[in-house]
């Protein structure tokens, strides 16, 4: 998404957008053709595409005979329930991947005025083919054949839920998908988040340490405690679909009461 770009958050995103790349609902003065990022007259949802070379150290070809050492599944958690990132286990990694958890946001959709909560199975429901249960088994077979690891990192709110928190940076995100890339976030420490059964990094460099972890970001901690639960009950009855076809390991690998 373009909103809200600046040269000073976002350099090498904000310098790419330039002859050769393309806008959507981006609006812009026609008499400079200057972009305004921060015009959301038409909507938040602002898209840009750009040649892959405008990017500064890009590897091109964007292409490798090799296996994924991690895979990252992405989600916006309005709630501000789940953390930054979490480290899953295989079984985790197919019950977030059928549950397929995210939110709607503000601009994205006609009448989506504050974030609503979607299950969308494999992150990919209008697209599939197969029964869910398929896609789940394969990408729990690929990451036994290849020992991968599997990330769920959520780019939503922070320190409360939509309203009262904060989206998580875009720096931070970043910082995180380098940690991962680079090997040292599976050295670090982890630490369960109860409920939901997730491990989170108690260490991630350029990260603060209190922003991994919700139940230090959130400073109402019944608050916090009371959208823990609803969620959990959001996945628990959104499961419910797939529970008979899935092993015990899978099932049991979701949130808890």
């Amino acid at each position: 998404m373009c909103i809200n770009l600046s040269g000073e958050k976002e350099p090498e995103i904000f310098n790419a957008i330039r002859f050769g790349s393309i806008l959507e609902n981006v609006v812009y003065n026609p008499s400079n053709r200057i972009p305004d990022y921060d015009d959301v007259s038409i909507t938040e949802n602002t898209r840009c595409a750009y040649p892959i070379e405008y990017i500064p150290g890009a590897k091109i070809p964007c292409s490798s005979p090799n296996q994924p050492t991690n895979i990252i599944m992405l989600t916006c958690d309005a709630y501000g329930v789940l953390p930054p990132v979490s480290k899953l286990t295989p079984e985790q990694a197919s019950y977030h991947f059928l549950a397929g958890y995210t939110s709607k946001t503000p601009g994205t959709e006609d009448g989506v005025l504050e974030p609503l909560p979607t299950f969308s199975t494999c992150y990919s429901a209008p697209f599939l083919v197969c029964h869910p249960s398929r896609y789940a088994t394969m990408l729990a077979e690929k990451m036994e054949a290849t020992k991968a690891n599997c990330w769920l990192i959520n780019t939503g709110w922070t320190g409360g839920k939509y309203g009262t928190g904060r989206r998580c940076p875009l720096k931070y995100t970043r910082a995180i998908i380098d940690a991962i890339h680079d090997g040292s976030l599976a050295q670090a420490d982890f630490v369960k988040f109860d409920v939901f059964g997730l491990w989170i990094p108690t260490k991630c460099n350029n990260v603060p340490d209190e922003l991994l972890d919700p139940r230090k970001a959130w400073s109402d901690k019944a608050a916090f405690q009371k959208e823990v639960r609803k969620l959990a009950a959001m996945f628990r009855k959104a499961f419910s679909l797939y529970e008979r076809e899935v092993s015990d390991k899978v099932r049991l690998a979701g949130p808890v009461a």
